[in-house]
Order: structure tokens, then sequence, then C-alpha cells
């Protein structure tokens, strides 16, 4: 168990940094580039272990898998990580990465939706917790600038659905978290580069151009901007909190279960803004320091529940 709560902090930490080191690296990179190199090398950084996991098993990669890991990579990393990049690049760290946190909840309204699972008391009362948490940090009667909080609810909201969608496929597949992870990622990575290659089209491009919202996203790069000055921020993130904070929250997943797992998404909501208050001198104000209270008391329930819903009940589930 000792072990399991390692992972956990490990992982808690390389996450509660995501937004801070995404923050730090978007002088340097454009956003969507940024998204294709952390999610290519994080994927790749990961296959050794799928690939183990994949001979251990006496399993092998089919046809039909690669719809599931296309379709996986689409959500979680074209749509989900990009709509999460530019929202990093528009708003707050520690307000996205608060909004962000709030994806199990998200998850767990798919998990009813699709997979049709009950809805435990415990975990609608976290739905509830969470949401009014949510509504105390965006205020919505304050929104000066609604399109950093939009796109980090959709990002959530996305995210979500990825891990439903994850979980029924490796559920019907029978692959491992990390199989399913990195397998993602890799896909994820090759459409996010051939819609970059689209950008690169002369017509394209030029249209982009035109409106200046939309110029960052013509003639996206691929490697260019890689400096010696900014290298070690940009292992940091592929490595460190792409694969790192994933592959440690798989191996707390598989050693002990779902809900302690979840724990990292649980603290995250408090240690992220903490951070970003100390690295990047963001001023945190009093409704957001409100409405993360809220919210690790959502969290709370959440876990509280799930683990007497796995005493009563030894049957593992998931609910991210």
């Amino acid at each position: 168990m000792k072990k399991t709560y390692l992972y956990v902090i490990i992982s808690t930490f390389l996450f509660s940094s995501m937004e801070i080191s995404l923050k730090m690296a978007g002088g340097s990179f454009s956003g969507i580039q940024l998204n294709f190199l952390r999610f290519l090398v994080g994927g790749i950084a990961l296959l050794p272990f799928a690939l183990h996991a994949l001979s251990r098993e006496h399993q092998r990669i089919h046809l039909k898998d690669m719809g599931l890991f296309a379709f996986t990579g689409l959500i979680a990393v074209v749509v989900s990580m990009s709509f999460y990049q530019v929202a990093v690049e528009v708003d707050k760290a520690s307000t996205v990465a608060v909004v962000f946190s709030a994806n199990p909840i998200f998850a767990l309204i798919f998990s009813y939706l699709i997979l049709k699972e009950t809805l435990s008391r415990s975990n609608l009362i976290a739905v509830i917790v969470s949401i009014v948490g949510l509504l105390i940090i965006v205020n919505p009667t304050h929104l000066t600038d609604p399109l950093g909080l939009s796109l980090s609810i959709i990002a959530a909201l996305t995210f979500g659905l990825y891990s439903i969608i994850s979980r029924w496929g490796s559920m019907r597949h029978h692959f491992n978290g990390l199989t399913m992870t990195s397998f993602t990622f890799i896909f994820g990575a090759i459409e996010l580069a051939i819609l970059m290659g689209i950008s690169h089209i002369q017509s394209i491009a030029t249209g982009l151009l035109q409106n200046p919202k939309l110029s960052e996203f013509a003639n996206i790069p691929y490697f260019s901007g890689i400096t010696s000055s900014n290298a070690f921020l940009l292992l940091y993130i592929c490595l460190g909190v792409t694969a790192g904070g994933f592959g440690f929250y798989f191996l707390a997943m598989e050693t002990s279960n779902v809900s302690t797992a979840s724990l990292v998404f649980f603290i995250k909501p408090a240690l992220a803004p903490i951070l970003a208050l100390l690295i990047l001198h963001e001023k945190i104000t009093l409704s957001t320091w409100l409405g993360i209270i809220v919210i690790v008391i959502g969290s709370m329930i959440m876990f509280i529940g799930d683990r007497f819903a796995n005493q009563d009940n030894p049957m593992p589930h998931a609910h991210h």
C-alpha cells in the first residue's frame, strides 16, 4: 500500500505542475505544436511498458483495435487536449487546473449515460457539490473572459468522455490502462500531425492568417522552436508530466483500486493553484479558494463513497 501512495504522490505532483509548465513553455511553442510533441514523446515513452504488458498477456494488436485507438486519440489528444492547451494560454493556470480536475465528475455522468452504470447516492452528491464548486470559481455573474473557462470546461467534459470510452474499450478489448494510454497518445499525435500538415496548405494557411484569432493555427510547426534553453522544460512536459503522470497514475490503479488512484484528481485542485501562486505568482481570488474547497469536499464525498462501495462489493469498478 505504501508503494501505491508513493505512485499517487508522484502522479499528483506531476499532474499539478502540468498547467504551469505548459504556461511557461507557451512562449516558445505554438499550443498545438506543444500538444503534438508531448503526446508523441509521451506515447512513445510509454510504449515499451505497453508492449511488455501485451506480451505478458499474450495479446496482439489487431486492425479493429486500431479503430478504437484512433477514436480515443481523437477525443483525448486532438479535441480535449487541444482545447485544454489553448485554455492554458488564454486563462490562469490555476483556473484551468481546477476546472480540468472536474473531469472525473463528467466521467461519472457519461458512465451513467453511456455504460448505463448506476450513480450511487454519494456519487450523485459529489457531482452536485463539485458543480457548485465550479460555479463559485466560474462565477457566471462576473464573467469577464468567458473564453478560457469555456475551453477548460469543454476540455474537462471531453476528457471525461474519453475516460469512459477508454474504459469501455479496455474492458471489451482486454487492454490494461498503460497499453490503452500509450496507443491513444500515439494515434492522437499522428492525427494531430495530419491536421498540422493541413495548416501548411497555402490556401488554408492564407485563410487562417486573415483572421487574427485563428492566425496561430496557420503553418503550425512540428519541431522548430526547440532550443537548448527550453529543451529541459519540454522534456519535463513530455516525459515527466505526460508519460510519468499517466504512468504513475496507472501504476497506482494497478497496485490498488481506481478510487485510490483518483486521489490524484482530488488533491490537484488544491495543489495546482498553490504551485501557480509560488511559481507563476498568479493571484488567487477568494471565490477561487472557496470553489477549490467545495470541489475538494465533493471529491472527498466521491472517494469515501467509492471506498465503502468497494468494501461492500469487491468487484473493481472505475470512475476514471
